[in-house]
C-alpha cells in the first residue's frame, strides 16, 4: 500500500540511500521489496513513505521532538532580539 505524500521541494528526499551500516542495509532491503523501484535504487523519500505506512509512531515522535526544539529555538531567538533591541543605540555602535 503506497500513500501519496507531498514532501515539497526537499532535494534530500531524492537521494539514493547509501548502505553504510546494518540498519541501513535492513531498511533499504525492506523498502526495496515493498516499493519495487524500477531502477533498484531506494531513495530517502521512499524510506520516509514506508515509515509513514509501517511505523508512523516513530515518525511522529521524531517530528514532535523536532517541532519542540524549533519552537524553543524560536523563543530563544526572540528573547535575544528583544535584548538587542533594548540596548542603547550608542552602546550597540561601539560593539
Amino acid at each position: 500500500m503506497s500513500t501519496e505524500v507531498d514532501f515539497g521541494e526537499n532535494p534530500d528526499l531524492e537521494k539514493t540511500v547509501e548502505i553504510v551500516n546494518e540498519l541501513k542495509e535492513f531498511i533499504v532491503q525492506y523498502v526495496g521489496k515493498k516499493m519495487l523501484p524500477d531502477d533498484g535504487n531506494v531513495t530517502v523519500g521512499m524510506v520516509v513513505e514506508t515509515f509513514v505506512d509501517d511505523f508512523p509512531e516513530f515518525l511522529m515522535a521524531v517530528a514532535e521532538e523536532n517541532w519542540i526544539r524549533g519552537y524553543h529555538q524560536g523563543l530563544s531567538d526572540v528573547e535575544e532580539g528583544e535584548k538587542l533591541a533594548a540596548l542603547d543605540p550608542e552602546e550597540s555602535e561601539d560593539e
